[in-house]
């Protein structure tokens, strides 16, 4: 296993993701095909961008603009979330839980991309 998995927004991100798996069970049937696979597939995203800048670490562009990605997988998976609430699908408590969460891992991202001498190798 990769030393992508040590990465604090790694870990942040996967908790994410399987907490909106959990969360997204419940959602009604109709919106499986939608908003259910969106929030999914977007906050999984994140993991695997994360994953994929790490193995680009060499290259500093190549590491940033994987960043980048994960970074806006995260921020569509904000907007995701929002949804959920707003359609009543997510209780607020969950939400605020949930999005405590995305916002933790945008300033992570963030901090990488600033910093990028920190992970390179």
């Amino acid at each position: 296993m990769g030393n992508y998995q040590n990465l604090i927004g790694f870990k942040k991100s996967y908790e994410l993701a399987m907490a909106i798996f959990e969360a997204t069970k419940t959602f009604p049937k109709e919106e499986r095909y939608s908003l259910t696979d969106q929030i999914r597939r977007s906050s999984r995203s994140v993991c695997a961008n994360l994953a994929e800048a790490y193995q680009r670490r060499s290259y500093s562009a190549h590491f940033k603009s994987k960043l980048h990605d994960a970074l806006a997988e995260n921020a569509e998976t904000q907007v995701w979330l929002q949804f959920s609430k707003d359609c009543g699908y997510l209780p607020p408590v969950v939400f605020d839980v949930l999005i405590k969460i995305q916002i933790e891992i945008a300033k992570l991202i963030s901090y990488m991309i600033v910093n990028p001498e920190a992970f390179l190798q």
